[in-house]
Order: structure tokens, then C-alpha cells, then sequence
């Protein structure tokens, strides 16, 4: 046994370090099977002192840390380099709920608890925790801080860096930073945890946090409505949020493409209203008043007698009928993972520049591909598209992986000269390094690597990444 593999088994228990290789291989390839590599062992710490230790023992033997939480990511950003000399370290046993407060509408957790674990445990408190994704069920707080998550909730709540108060981080140095603030206001200093909130793990592992909670809604109604274009989209959103206010939680966007694989794959005869419209939009108030409330809101602000430009709508009437309509949207990733996949894009823009950005940046991949098929779906309520590109009927997905650079530097193009972002809530990884660099300027790169030479000065810390 090495000396490195013997002393992470003395700071964690042999049984929680993984060397065989088959046994390590799962945690060195991400989510998507985009990103492999390879690692000397995957360790599970299960407390803030452990984890200490592991970091210090790869200092001692100059191996880099990749921390690691439910291997969700979509930018390959939790996986080990292909070369090197690298340590796995897994959050998943550090997945104790510390402290909720709700009089103080706060919960501490460790990094390791899933998405879906706070959620319910806050419910339980009586208290919401909005942050709301797909992959709750496995995906990790830890992870979520670290790629700074978003979510269909981010229109009311915010992102993930919106909704942390204080956070715990083993520094580079196997120093623990206790920061587990439970403050709305701190005016005592820089905000130290924002540096670490989207590093993607290349400054420190996140081990624990600290995040607000607000009270429940007392009703919560869904609607899909029928859109003739995005122009249309946006018009309905100003109505809504005029008609609405705060109490618009998500307004989410989807195209007739993104949408027409999903009946199949979810086995539905039909859509809530046929045939379908060039673009729908899934829309929700969450309101502190009764159910009646809600509906007056929603049928105001979609009615077209008053001008909403809606060409069909759908209102819920239960929680059960809720939860179908937003499966419709859920499903939209796993529907086009299973008719061969297409290249990806999570990019952010101004509201006012997503309508010609649609528009023109389709009719530039039809100039260069003629085989060129946009589908497009996200967060329309903060800017944030899905703006993914596949093939045609008759074509195979493969063509558009071997385009894919090219298909890249026309959607960053597009996303640049709209004042955006190549990315919104799935973080730079591996993914997105190359072109992050293309698009920041030099002054703000410099800012970045002054921030990583300060606080990772050997590079230890999940090399590879976001720089």
C-alpha cells in the first residue's frame, strides 16, 4: 500500500477509500459519458475533520483534489483528468441536516445532502427551500454551491448564490474556514463565501452551509399556454409579472421541437391542447393567499380579452394535474438524450436580446448547416436558454457532435454579440474552459487567476477547470 493510500485510510477508514479500478471507474466519468479519467482512489470522508485530512494528505504527496457529490454535472466538471495524480473526494456520507432554524428561516446542512434531502427536511420544519432542479433526487448541495445551480425558481428565488447565508470550506491548506453564518446582513468585511459559491471546487471543498428558508406557499397553480412566437413569450411574461408580481415563481419556455419527443417517451395520446403551438410556456404562481387568489391571477394575466397573446391555455386544478404538466417540461433533457442526443448549449442573455437572438442565430446554422436543427427550451423568466442543436429527420445525431466546435463558435458568437453568457447554470468544467477564455477579458482573467494563485498556489485543487 502507498503512503498516500495508507494515510487517507488512517484519516477516513480503509473501507471509504476505493483503489480498485473497477471500482473507482464510475466516479472518474461524468454524467453525460463526455468526460473520462482516471484517479489513484476515491475517499468518502464523513465529517469536516475527515475531509481536513484527506486534503492535507494529498498536499503531502503533491496530488490534486477533486471533490465530488452526486456526479450530476453536465460540464464535466467534477471529473479527474485523464493524466495525473489525482484523489476523488466524495461528499455523500457527509449528508447530516446540522440545524434549521425556522424562526430564523435558515437550515445549516452538510455538502453531501441531496437537493431533494433539504427540501424535504425544510418542508418538515414547515418552511420552503426553492431551489428546484431535475436531478434533486441525487445532485448535492455541495455541488449545487459549487456550480452555482439555478433552477425553474430562479424568476422569485434566485440562484443558488442567493439563497446561501454562510458556508464551511477546507481551505488548500487543510484549513477549515467556518463561515456558517446565519446573518442577512454582514457588512464586516469582503463576502468570503461568494468567492467560493460557482468555483467549481477549484478554490476549496465546500463541506457545509448555511441557506435561507421562506414560508410556504399556501397555493400553487400551473398553467401551459400556446404562443405564437417568442416575441410573444416575452409579452406574456411582462403581463404576468405586472398581473402577479413576486408571486410568479417560474416561466419556463419551450419550443414545438423540444416538445413533440416527449409525448411518446412519456406515452400521452395527446398534449394538454393540440395541436401544438410554435412555443409554450409553463408558468406558476406560488400565492400567500387561497387557491382562488392564485387562479384570479393567473386567469387575469391570460386571458385573451384583455390582450394576453395566448392562443390556448391550460390551468390546473390539483396538485396531481401540477405535476403532469411540469413532467412535460422535466422530460424535454431525457426525451432528446433518447432520440441520439444533440450538442448543448446553457447560455444566458439579456430578455430583451432573446427574441432576435432565436431568430437570427437559427437562420445562421441553416446558412452553414443545412441539416442544422435548433431545440430550444429554459428559464425564460431569467434569461437563461437551453439552446441545444441536433439534426434533422433522416440525418444521425452524430453529424452534429463531429460539427460541434463549429456549431459552438456560431451560438458564442451570437451569444457574445447579444451582451450573454456561454454559461448560465451548468458551470465553464471542462466543457466551456476553452471558450470562457475567448470571451472574458484579459483584465477579468486576471482577476480570476489572482484569486486562484492566493488560494490554491500549487494548483491542487481540481486542476483543469473553469480556468
Amino acid at each position: 500500500m502507498s503512503s498516500l493510500i495508507a494515510q487517507l485510510s488512517e484519516a477516513v477508514g480503509p473501507r471509504n477509500v476505493l483503489t480498485v479500478a473497477a471500482d473507482v471507474a464510475p466516479f472518474c466519468t461524468d454524467w453525460r459519458k463526455r468526460f473520462t479519467g482516471r484517479a489513484d482512489a476515491v475517499v468518502f470522508p464523513a465529517t469536516t475533520r475527515e475531509a481536513a485530512a484527506v486534503v492535507l494528505a494529498c498536499t503531502r504527496h503533491a496530488a490534486a483534489i477533486v471533490t465530488q457529490g452526486g456526479n450530476t454535472g453536465l460540464s464535466g466538471g467534477a471529473t479527474p483528468a485523464p493524466d495525473g495524480h489525482s484523489v476523488v473526494l466524495n461528499t455523500r456520507r457527509m449528508n447530516r441536516i446540522r440545524d434549521i432554524d425556522p424562526d430564523n428561516d435558515t437550515i445549516t446542512v452538510e455538502a453531501g445532502c441531496t437537493l431533494q434531502a433539504v427540501r424535504d427536511a425544510a418542508q418538515h420544519a414547515g418552511r420552503l427551500f426553492p431551489l428546484s432542479l431535475a436531478a434533486q433526487g441525487s445532485c448535492t448541495i455541495g455541488g449545487n454551491l459549487a456550480t452555482n445551480a439555478g433552477g425553474t425558481q430562479v424568476l422569485r428565488y434566485g440562484n443558488t448564490r442567493d439563497l446561501a447565508l454562510g458556508l464551511e470550506v477546507v481551505l488548500p491548506s487543510g484549513d477549515v474556514w467556518d463561515g456558517l453564518r446565519a446573518l442577512r446582513k454582514d457588512n464586516s468585511g469582503y463576502d468570503v463565501k461568494q468567492v467560493f459559491i460557482g468555483s467549481e471546487g477549484t478554490l476549496g471543498v465546500i463541506t457545509a452551509a448555511t441557506l435561507k428558508l421562506f414560508a410556504l406557499p399556501r397555493s400553487r397553480l400551473t398553467a401551459l399556454a400556446g404562443l405564437e412566437s417568442v416575441e410573444a413569450a416575452i409579452e406574456l411574461l411582462k403581463r404576468m409579472r405586472s398581473a402577479a408580481g413576486p408571486t410568479l415563481t417560474a416561466f419556463e419556455l419551450m419550443s414545438r421541437d423540444s416538445l413533440n419527443p416527449v409525448a411518446p417517451m412519456l406515452g400521452l395520446k395527446q398534449f394538454p391542447f393540440e395541436p401544438l403551438t410554435p412555443w409554450t410556456v409553463l408558468l406558476e404562481i406560488s400565492d400567500h393567499e387561497d387557491e382562488s387568489h392564485a387562479r384570479s391571477l393567473l386567469e387575469a394575466g391570460l386571458d385573451p380579452a384583455s390582450g394576453a397573446p395566448v392562443i390556448d391555455a391550460v390551468l390546473s386544478r390539483s396538485l396531481a394535474e401540477s405535476e403532469r404538466l411540469w413532467r412535460l417540461r422535466e422530460a424535454i433533457p431525457e426525451s432528446q438524450a433518447q432520440s441520439g442526443g444533440n450538442v448543448k448549449h446553457d447560455i444566458s442573455l439579456p430578455l430583451s436580446r432573446v427574441s432576435d437572438f432565436v431568430q437570427e442565430t437559427g437562420e445562421r446554422l441553416a446558412r452553414e448547416f443545412d441539416w442544422a436543427h435548433p431545440v430550444v427550451f429554459g428559464h425564460l423568466g431569467d434569461g437563461n436558454l437551453h439552446y441545444n442543436v441536433g439534426c434533422r429527420a433522416g440525418v444521425s445525431p452524430q453529424v452534429a457532435f463531429e460539427h460541434e466546435q463549429a456549431l459552438n463558435e456560431i451560438v458564442y458568437e451570437a451569444v457574445y454579440e447579444c451582451g450573454g453568457s456561454i454559461s448560465a447554470e451548468h458551470g465553464l468544467g471542462q466543457l466551456k474552459r476553452g471558450a470562457a477564455r475567448r470571451y472574458k477579458s484579459a483584465v477579468e482573467l486576471a482577476l480570476m487567476h489572482a484569486i486562484k494563485s492566493a488560494l490554491d498556489p500549487d494548483g491542487r485543487m481540481n486542476p483543469g477547470k473553469l480556468l
